[in-house]
């Protein structure tokens, strides 16, 4: 059927609910550690990855948890989310805006103004089209090469994707895993890559420490 407005707002921990249809806007707001999953009904139509399967606004404000969407989202996917990890298959305008947390995997197109705002979390665009670029606001973010822990999210994610929701593009994608990382776009906020370096850089320095203090 049709889930209203807000539909799994600050769903906690240990919960999943799941949707067999559409949803409206704010899906997952303030989404707080549960697990939404929405799909097409079974009977429609309707190619779920060129339709818009849920509406605007989603996450926003999300603190944790996971959610899988086989479908299209509206404008401002992920809003202000701040550590939700989350997969759908293609966004309007202004997708990732003043993001701050989190990771958003985004197997299809984007529309404008990508990333304006966003201060940290990761996302992911698999560009097939190579014409993110011209999509993205690059002022507070870099376009980074995929690193393995981000192949390691990617798995896991998409893994779970095809799973849940029984996608084909997360599954055209994991059949073909290595060449299709080829076209993924990561967006990275660069304070944020900066303050993870620096972190990275001291925990290095502290293991090091304590190997010359074994050593003595």
């Amino acid at each position: 059927g049709s889930a209203g407005q807000s539909f799994g707002a600050f769903l906690a921990k240990g919960v999943k609910f799941e949707v067999e249809g559409d949803a409206n806007d704010y899906w997952g707001k303030g989404l707080s550690g549960g697990t939404l999953v929405l799909y097409p009904d079974a009977k429609s139509s309707i190619v779920a990855e060129d339709n818009i399967v849920v509406g605007n606004v989603c996450f926003y404000g999300a603190t944790s948890g996971e959610s899988f969407i086989r479908g299209m989202a509206g404008e401002r996917f992920c809003v202000r989310n701040s550590g939700a990890k989350v997969v759908v298959e293609g966004v309007g305008d202004h997708g990732c805006e003043y993001m701050t947390g989190g990771a958003a995997i985004i197997l299809g197109s984007t529309g404008r103004n990508f990333a304006a705002g966003m201060s940290g979390g990761v996302a992911y665009v698999w560009d097939k089209s190579c014409d993110f670029e011209s999509k993205l606001n690059p002022e507070l973010v870099d376009l980074d090469p995929i690193e393995q822990e981000d192949k390691d999210l990617l798995l896991d994610m998409l893994t779970k994707h095809v799973q849940f929701t029984g996608s084909e593009v997360a599954q055209s994608f994991l059949d073909n895993f290595e060449a299709s990382l080829a076209s993924m776009v990561k967006v990275m906020p660069r304070d944020y890559k900066a303050v993870l370096q620096k972190r990275k850089a001291e925990e290095t320095q502290s293991q090091g420490n304590e190997t010359q203090a074994e050593a003595v």
